[in-house]
């Protein structure tokens, strides 16, 4: 059973006024996937962390590297940065605001930082870099619609 159209809504569509038209659905969409890829972002850098602190022969030794830093001293950037990840998926799936913008902010630094880190692990590198991009966009192009100021 179909319902009835009101031309309120109609002309909100036409419009583009409805945030679940066009290329809002695809970033309202985008932010919730983009609070999932930050969470899973951030528990793969708590690991990546964890294995650079426990054992510095997880990964390959470099030679003469700008941004060589001891591998430990990577272990604990990536374990702080994944548990600051980790809050802020939390908080984007919770829909709050400042987790958007502290979700550009983070994101913007996880591809710098993962720029220095591509020597280590280049795929990974790579893939890490394009889902910061991705969390960027989705998170800059969210439709406004209601949300929470929550702490």
């Amino acid at each position: 059973m179909a319902q009835p159209s009101t031309p309120q809504s109609s002309a909100r569509a036409s419009r583009g006024g409805d945030p679940y038209s066009g290329r809002g659905a695809w970033a309202a969409g985008g932010t919730l996937f983009a609070g999932v890829l930050l969470l899973v972002y951030g528990v793969l850098g708590i690991i990546k962390g964890i294995a650079g602190i426990a054992k510095d022969d997880v990964y390959a030794r470099l030679g003469h590297y700008v941004f060589k830093f001891n591998l430990t001293t990577w272990g604990w950037i990536h374990l702080i940065l994944g548990i600051i990840l980790v809050v802020v998926g939390a908080g984007l799936l919770k829909k709050v605001l400042w987790a958007r913008v502290a979700g550009v902010v983070l994101a913007g630094l996880a591809i710098i930082l993962d720029f220095m880190w591509l020597p280590y692990t280049p795929v990974w590198g790579i893939i890490s870099i394009a889902i910061g991009v991705f969390v960027i966009w989705a998170l800059c192009n969210t439709p406004d619609g209601p949300r929470s100021t929550a702490v």
